[in-house]
């Protein structure tokens, strides 16, 4: 090899360096993707037996509960919005959210904070309101732990600040919609009997209580809804005592129409 050859090979050499040098130094992750147009979230959808109702915003959402979080068995396979599921990317499962909705989660143990979309529905274990993905975990600290306690906000802007080796986020919160009409559902049926029966008891129990028939061209089913309610906060601590009253699944629904 002549001398121009040296040199030339020499520079390309320190250029590779100087490049590799530069993308370990200064390498942040990438921001979470913006929603996948045209995704099917909102239709009511049923899993082992147990009807699911989409919340037709996430306005005013907050929620404390259970973490638990998904990894390698569902790696590569389609998520509920038809992406494949990333196990490294900064997402979650939730049962009602809207796909597409962005939500800080806080571990109320530790105080670490993530902003994570929502693209995947779960997880359908009682007591627990969000799926982390396997990345999502380790950044909070309840990777090998498995499950954690932890408060979920939606937000519709997020902006990750570092100071020294901890991360914070400034966030503006989704619009509180607060005031509407709301009720609180805790069942759907196919058979009408049983939706009857699980009225009566209600009634029983002296709550106002009403049966909504969805017409389907399969049949079609019956959802059993308790009360009405003008402020989501008063409906909100209503479903926590039905849950803890032996309706884990109740959740609140926003009347439309009203």
């Amino acid at each position: 090899m002549n001398s121009r050859k040296r040199s030339e090979a020499w520079i390309w050499l320190i250029v590779f360096l100087f490049f590799c040098g530069c993308s370990k130094s200064s390498y942040r992750p990438p921001p979470p993707v913006p929603p996948v147009p045209g995704m099917k979230s909102q239709k009511p959808y049923q899993i082992n037996g147990i009807w699911y109702y989409p919340l037709p915003s996430a306005e005013g959402y907050s929620e404390q509960g259970l973490a638990s979080w998904y990894g390698s068995d569902f790696h590569g396979k389609p998520t509920s919005c038809g992406e494949p599921y990333n196990m490294n990317a900064m997402t979650a499962a939730h049962k009602t959210l809207p796909l597409g909705t962005y939500v800080k989660v806080t571990n109320l143990q530790n105080g670490r904070e993530v902003v994570l979309r929502i693209n995947d529905r779960g997880p359908f274990v009682s007591g627990r309101i969000i799926d982390l993905s396997c990345r999502a975990a380790q950044e909070l600290g309840s990777y090998g732990k498995g499950l954690a306690k932890v408060k979920v906000e939606a937000v519709q802007y997020a902006q990750e600040t570092k100071i020294g080796r901890d991360t914070y986020w400034k966030v503006d919160p989704v619009p509180s919609f607060r005031y509407g009409n709301f009720t609180i559902q805790v069942g759907a049926f196919r058979d009408q009997g049983n939706a009857n029966r699980l009225k009566d008891r209600m009634v029983k129990g002296k709550r106002e209580a009403r049966i909504i028939p969805v017409a389907e061209k399969n049949g079609g089913f019956y959802r059993v809804q308790v009360g009405s309610y003008g402020d989501l906060v008063m409906a909100k601590a209503e479903m926590d005592r039905m849950r803890s009253g032996g309706f884990p699944d109740a959740f609140v629904v926003a009347v439309e129409g009203k």
